[in-house]
């Protein structure tokens, strides 16, 4: 019986705001880790096309502002509406490659009116096909100006050979009751993904596989200064306030029993790979089961709604 999975963690940089140029560098990986025989790989949070780190350098509150809109528009131009297709070649690579697929990305949804971006994390299975769509339910702090919140439509799971595979962005994860959504549906390898800092990574995913008694993989982004292209609006704001390292990575791996297994790589653009055995699963819930022999559903119990929100019902 194979119980063994190899995976691979994406830590890369975008080519911000630019998706076309993103996508190939996602397609590039993705045959470098079928190449390497991973059986999936994970992309960071909003890595296509990137992270809104304006917001914090152009005093992205200000009311009314150009430059903020400016920017906001750019970035809905390099936004990805997966209706129109522009997944369709990552989805074949997948299929092609017989390789499932973790990716953030920036969704201008157009069952939303195609006017407002969210946070997604895309699933796309080793046969090509796009599972699951989870739009991050509450964007953090300056995210909002750019971000909408999403809905519960995202949360499931799915099997990859033995495995249950569920996922979130980034602050996400501190949030205990979509993490119990996803335990309740029989998650066993939760995926993390963050824009890129060993200071998210370092502790929530030990915690989490601690809690769940699942393996959980923690992949971030990276991004510097000179990450920035030059045909960037308001480049020259953007950098007057700009840190050399604006997202220096963290992925990481823990194990069910909440110990490393590869500890928060930094600085580093690449490929990381690991191989897990889904037995260490079924030996940590030997003494404790979140969702199962530790739980009291007779006391405490959650509901979730996974409709995905629309403002408008059309009858035809």
């Amino acid at each position: 019986m194979d119980t063994f999975l190899k995976v691979a963690l994406a830590q890369i940089a975008p080519v911000w705001l630019d998706k076309r140029a993103t996508i190939k560098k996602i397609e590039a990986s993705i045959i470098e880790a079928a190449s390497e025989k991973a059986e999936l790989v994970v992309f960071g949070e909003a890595l296509l096309p990137g992270y809104p780190f304006w917001l914090a350098l152009t005093e992205g509150a200000t009311w009314n502002s150009k430059v903020n809109k400016e920017l906001h528009a750019h970035y809905m131009h390099n936004a990805i509406q997966i209706e129109s297709g522009e997944l369709d070649a990552i989805c074949d690579l997948a299929k092609a490659n017989t390789i499932a697929i973790y990716l953030g990305i920036i969704e201008r949804a157009k069952d939303r009116g195609a006017h407002s971006i969210y946070c997604s994390l895309v699933y796309i299975n080793e046969f090509g096909a796009i599972k699951s769509v989870h739009r991050k339910l509450q964007p953090t702090y300056d995210e909002r100006l750019t971000w909408a919140p999403g809905d519960g439509n995202g949360l499931q799971v799915h099997p990859l050979k033995h495995f249950t595979l569920g996922g979130l962005n980034c602050w996400e994860n501190w949030m205990p009751l979509p993490r119990t959504a996803l335990y309740g549906l029989g998650e066993n390898l939760h995926i993390a993904v963050w824009p890129g800092s060993e200071y998210n990574t370092k502790d929530i995913t030990r915690f989490i596989a601690r809690e769940s008694r699942s393996y959980v993989i923690s992949v971030s982004s990276l991004m510097t200064k000179t990450d920035f292209p030059s045909a960037t609006p308001h480049l020259h704001k953007i950098l007057e306030k700009s840190p050399d390292i604006l997202a220096n990575g963290g992925s990481c791996i823990a194990g069910p029993d909440g110990e490393w297994i590869i500890p928060p790589v930094l600085h580093k653009e690449g490929l990381i790979y690991c191989t897990l055995d889904f037995n260490r699963v079924y030996e940590e819930r030997q003494n404790f089961d979140v969702v199962g022999h530790y739980s009291r559903p007779d006391v405490t119990k959650l509901t979730v709604n996974r409709a995905r929100q629309s403002s408008v019902d059309y009858k035809d």
